[in-house]
């Protein structure tokens, strides 16, 4: 049985979370400098609201369209990125409590992770 100390799990969280805000920073950052690329000289209206394109709600339409190189895509793919983050934090505690079976701590960071997860699935 693997037997996880702590401070290997505090590292490895650590890891994750830098990982995951630099590749979010990164992605986001691509998404930027095509934006400014094509729509930089443009000047923007502020006299009338427009909304999100719904191109840009939906995760299923929002990939699709960030691998074909739209700019606002990419930008908004790298803000689910940097929402994943804790995501995964959460769910790699939930694994590192179950190897060292401490079933109270796996029971409450898996609630944590199922509620994680039913906001960010279902919410409107």
């Amino acid at each position: 049985m693997i037997e996880l100390r702590d401070k290997q799990v505090e590292m490895f969280i650590g890891q994750v979370l830098r990982a995951g805000v630099l590749l979010s920073s990164f992605v986001t950052l691509i998404g930027l400098v095509l934006y400014l690329l094509h729509h930089g000289a443009s000047i923007p209206n502020y006299h009338a609201f427009h909304s999100i394109s719904p191109m840009l709600r939906t995760v299923h339409e929002l990939i699709p369209n960030a691998f074909h190189g739209d700019s606002l895509a990419i930008i908004q793919v790298g803000v689910l990125l940097l929402i994943a983050t804790p995501v995964a934090r959460v769910a790699f505690l939930v694994g590192a409590f179950a190897l060292e079976r401490d079933h109270m701590y796996v029971a409450v960071s898996g609630l944590v992770l199922v509620i994680l997860l039913f906001s960010i699935l279902f919410a409107r």
